[in-house]
């Protein structure tokens, strides 16, 4: 294929918990002249067909993604699927159930939220109106009502493991996310490995299962990553014979240390993801 050198495979518009609706945020990329863009909003595909449309008015490549949500061995971690068909019913079934999952969590940390003084009812009904409802959400909303003075300090006072609003949720496992990606003929890719806090030896771990379930590809030029981050992913990736991925993990346009638009090369002897994906 075209060689590509201003990519951006990982991104989230407001059908998730991003704020720029999917054609802002194309425009955003063509601002950054971004070539190839992927939209991979948190188990939903409902904002690619805008993107693709926008990416075709402004000359971009568009690649349909999603970012699965999913647990290994009691860890959240998160899966992206590039390439998607995002029609596929099995695909289209996961995110349904994760939906609903997502759903009653909410519901029962407003709850939680209520009985630690605050007004989780009226909290919970403003995060269900988003189409795909997550703590980020709750965590503006806090925001919003003057509960908190950012999103950040939100999840410290109210909404991490370990504060009163806090619910564990029970996502699919890893292998399940990573079977419906396959499904819909999309290119597996395992999201930011640098943010599970877990040895080295448990993360190689997690990449050769990910690895053995049908995953082909590891983030290993993403914003926030260091150079020992990028060289660590890097290895993994050449260890269990992935491709790598380039992204910014990016959500809104405040958030300065995740620019849309990541320009990167990536490490010696790693094959880019972009060789997985249809032209």
């Amino acid at each position: 294929m075209t060689a590509v050198n201003r990519v951006d495979l990982h991104t989230h518009s407001n059908c998730s918990d991003g704020v720029l609706e999917p054609a802002a945020l194309v425009a955003r990329a063509a601002q950054r002249q971004v070539e190839l863009l992927a939209l991979t909003d948190h188990d939903t595909v409902s904002g690619c067909e805008e993107a693709a449309a926008a990416c075709e008015r402004h000359g971009i490549r568009f690649v349909p993604g999603v970012e699965l949500t999913c647990l290994w061995r009691q860890r959240e971690v998160h899966v992206v699927g590039l390439n998607i068909e995002r029609t596929h019913p099995v695909l289209r079934a996961h995110c349904a159930a994760v939906l609903e999952r997502r759903r009653q969590r909410i519901a029962a940390m407003g709850q939680r939220l209520t009985l630690a003084g605050l007004p989780g009812e009226a909290l919970v009904a403003e995060v269900l109106a988003a189409a795909v409802p997550t703590r980020t959400h709750l965590a503006r909303s806090l925001c919003e009502r003057g509960l908190a003075p950012t999103p950040q300090r939100a999840f410290e006072r109210w909404l991490q493991r370990g504060r009163p609003g806090y619910v564990g949720a029970q996502w699919p496992p890893l292998a399940a996310a990573v079977a419906s990606i396959v499904a819909a003929g999309g290119a597996a890719v395992l999201a930011h490995p640098h943010r599970y806090r877990v040895s080295n030896g448990a993360l190689r771990e997690l990449v050769g299962e990910f690895q053995a379930a049908g995953g082909v590809g590891i983030e290993v030029s993403l914003s926030g990553m260091g150079p020992g981050d990028t060289d660590r992913a890097a290895a993994l990736a050449r260890r269990f014979g992935l491709t790598g991925s380039i992204g910014s993990d990016f959500h809104e346009p405040n958030l300065p240390w995740r620019p849309l638009g990541r320009f990167a090369k990536l490490p010696d002897r790693i094959t880019p993801v972009m060789v997985c994906l249809a032209p």
